[in-house]
């Protein structure tokens, strides 16, 4: 070997023992490295797992932990007791608001006290605090100084909600909510109010309540009362102000009245309810923002509970006697300004109501006897006259209807006769009758008033329960009702002999609505149909009494003697001469 080739064998050999020295122990440190970092990613891996639990431990257990609405959801329970002559009020330690409300001088149909709400209402504050917070949940402590109620919920010593009661000799109360510092509870720039009821069954007919229940309002602007319906489920969002909310029952009701008025938007709904023993949910809603820079702010409202009677709604001067259904139009004037003025002057000195109706009824009558003795003259008239209208008739049967019609108005003409005159007299007495409609069920001076078989003159009367309901009628008879409908099928049939033309041919129309109305007044108010059945008695005898005061001779040999007098058309003949020429030509025309 020469020196060259014995001197790279040994670079090969320390080259080699260099390269396992150091990068042969560098690897095995480097996978130890390597080892290390895995382990130390997977411990971190699990550290952070468990931080993260001990994490969502500890929050849950924030949670769980005692705060001041936590607090606040445990206390005392019970009521407080606010009244006077007129109303006791029962306000519930939880949640702050009323209970229920007794109306002292009336009594359920089942003769309990009448509790307006039967604590089926609830009164609430809805804010955002981490949670929705709702202060019907919460306690809040009372106290009492003389007719003044406070309750408190109190969240610290400077925030805290109040509500304070007021009660007078009236059936209004004073409601006002007091706020401090709740700008720095709630999280938004607004809170809901919610007031809630379940209106129970106070009256003796289920259905007839439901008729005249449901949710009234007042818009501030042009102060016109408005409703949603009362016949079907309704839900309305108000983006107007609003001067008061109310849920209405047939005779009593609960309003709440904002004095500075209610600002929009506001929720209005009103669903029915299947319970036998109520009537139907009514709901409200309102916003009231909350001004975040402001630490104290007030809310003035006030309750009306009581009766819906006109004249002790209508002092409020705040269009509450809107409430009281008595008509729109003619019809309400009618009610508002002669029925009731009657009934209540006649009240003063007669406790018997069916006793009041029946000298209602007699005023009544008396005031139209002058329309009802045109109306009867002109049917004598149209009497006296049949038998040459039916000569009429039959010498222009199958011909041209025009030319009997024309032949038949000059008839009239001659004799000085109108055959309207009967009808017109009638106009008068209509928005009386329609008036009385309204006002009987309306009416709380009949309420559980009694007389004869009638327990209840504002409901029906029944003299046999059936046992089963037929439809369009009911599960009871009506004596009233029976009475009315004979009354008026008996009226019928006199008026119906002096029928002529096409009225005779409607004669079954005439027989066909008094035993409709039989399935609708078997249901009604009793004192509606006692009414009818007097109305139309009082019509048979004044008709009797006509009868021996007309001549029926005499009234002919007028007539005759009008015949031979000339006859001046009038301005309406003429238009419809020319009416009825020019349809003649028209018909000429087309053939």
């Amino acid at each position: 070997m020469d020196k060259n080739s014995l001197t790279g064998a040994i670079l090969i050999i320390l080259i080699w023992i260099v390269f396992s020295t150091f990068f042969l122990n560098s690897g095995s440190e480097n996978k130890e490295d390597i080892d290390r970092t895995q382990f130390n990613s997977e411990q971190r891996t699990t550290n952070e797992i468990e931080s993260k639990n001990k994490n969502f431990i500890n929050n849950e257990l924030e949670i769980e932990e005692p705060s001041i609405f936590k607090n606040l959801k445990t206390g005392e329970g019970g009521v407080e007791v606010l009244e006077n002559e007129k109303i006791k009020l029962l306000i519930n330690r939880k949640g702050g608001g009323i209970e229920s409300v007794f109306i002292n001088d009336y009594k359920t149909y089942e003769g309990e006290p009448l509790d307006l709400f039967s604590k089926n209402s609830k009164l609430n504050i809805q804010f955002y605090n981490k949670d929705i917070i709702n202060t019907s949940e919460l306690y809040f402590t009372p106290s009492f100084s003389g007719n003044e109620l406070k309750m408190l919920l109190e969240f610290s010593k400077e925030e805290y909600i109040e509500y304070v009661y007021t009660i007078s000799d009236d059936y209004l109360v004073d409601f006002d909510i007091n706020f401090n510092g709740i700008n720095n509870i709630i999280n938004n720039n607004y809170l809901n109010l919610e007031w809630e009821m379940m209106t129970p069954k106070t009256e003796k007919s289920k259905s007839n309540q439901d008729m005249y229940t449901g949710l009234y309002y007042q818009d501030s602007s042009d102060k016109e009362v408005d409703n949603l319906s009362l016949t079907k489920e309704d839900e309305e969002i108000i983006k107007y102000k609003l001067n008061w909310v109310a849920f209405k029952q047939q005779f009593f009701s609960a309003i709440l009245i904002a004095k500075d008025g209610f600002d929009k938007p506001i929720t209005l709904k009103s669903k029915t309810n299947d319970n036998e023993n109520l009537i139907k949910d009514l709901c409200a809603n309102f916003e009231i923002p909350i001004e975040k820079n402001n630490s104290q702010q007030d809310i003035n409202l006030q309750f009306y509970f009581g009766p819906n009677h006109y004249k002790t709604l209508q002092k409020y001067d705040s269009k509450f006697e809107e409430l009281v259904p008595l008509g729109w139009g003619i019809f309400g004037w009618v009610n508002k300004y002669i029925i009731i003025n009657i009934f209540d002057f006649l009240s003063r000195y007669i406790s018997n109501y069916g006793i009041i109706i029946l000298l209602l009824t007699i005023i009544i009558k008396l005031s139209l006897a002058p329309f009802t003795y045109k109306a009867f003259l002109s049917q004598a008239k149209m009497k006296v006259l049949k038998p040459e209208i039916d000569k009429i008739n039959e010498k222009h049967k199958g011909k041209d209807p025009m030319k009997l019609q024309q032949a038949t108005m000059n008839f009239y003409r001659k004799a000085g006769v109108n055959p309207m005159g009967g009808c017109l007299p009638m106009l008068f007495q209509f928005p009386i009758l329609i008036a009385m409609f309204r006002f009987f069920p309306a009416s709380i001076e009949l309420r559980q008033q009694s007389f004869l078989w009638a327990d209840d003159l504002s409901a029906y009367d029944s003299i046999y329960e059936l046992g089963f309901s037929i439809p369009f009628y009911g599960d009871h008879v009506s004596l009233f009702t029976l009475l009315m409908t004979i009354s008026t099928l008996l009226y019928t049939r006199m008026n119906s002999s002096m029928a002529t033309g096409q009225m005779a041919q409607m004669k079954w129309m005439m027989y066909l609505m008094p035993i409709m109305f039989l399935g609708f007044f078997n249901n009604y108010a009793a004192g509606l149909s006692y009414y009818y059945f007097l109305a139309n008695m009082f019509t048979f005898g004044q008709q009797a009494i006509m009868k021996t005061t007309i001549d029926e001779n005499k009234l002919l040999a007028q007539i005759e003697e009008n015949k031979k007098k000339p006859k001046k058309k009038s301005n309406f003949q003429k238009k419809l001469e020319e009416l009825q020429k020019k349809q003649e030509r028209r018909l000429k025309n087309r053939k």
